[in-house]
């Protein structure tokens, strides 16, 4: 069982930038994406990368701003977050699924799901 603990939200103005990590021991098996939520509104994918590494996906809507990479020897996931709009705020999720190769946009893939943490952009 593995353990995800997200960490580096906050306050940040518009088209400035934030980097989310997710970490935990024994990271290295597990495919990582990250999801975001808004009060009121369904949990929404946003970025994921294969436990190798070698596959990753974005959302359109972050295509381009958002970067997932991930560092093994620190059992570590980064989404570097740039550009940043207001409608990205949210509360951020990591969620992990072991040995996933293959691309899943879908929150009931991933059986491990980290506390959140929050972003704001302001205007």
């Amino acid at each position: 069982q593995v353990q995800l603990v997200e960490s580096g939200g906050g306050l940040v103005q518009a088209g400035g930038s934030l980097r989310l990590s997710c970490a935990a021991s024994g990271l290295t098996t597990y495919a990582i994406a990250w999801f975001r939520q808004d009060p009121g509104k369904e949990r929404e994918f946003v970025a994921f990368i294969s436990w190798s590494g070698s596959r990753t996906d974005y959302a359109d809507s972050v295509k381009g701003r958002f970067t997932i990479s991930r560092d093994n020897a620190k059992n570590t996931v980064y989404l570097e977050m740039n550009s940043l709009k207001p409608e990205d705020t949210a509360v951020y999720y990591c969620a992990g699924d072991r040995l996933r190769s293959s691309i899943s946009r879908q929150p009931s893939s991933y059986y491990y799901w980290g506390q959140g943490t929050q972003v704001t952009v302001s205007s």
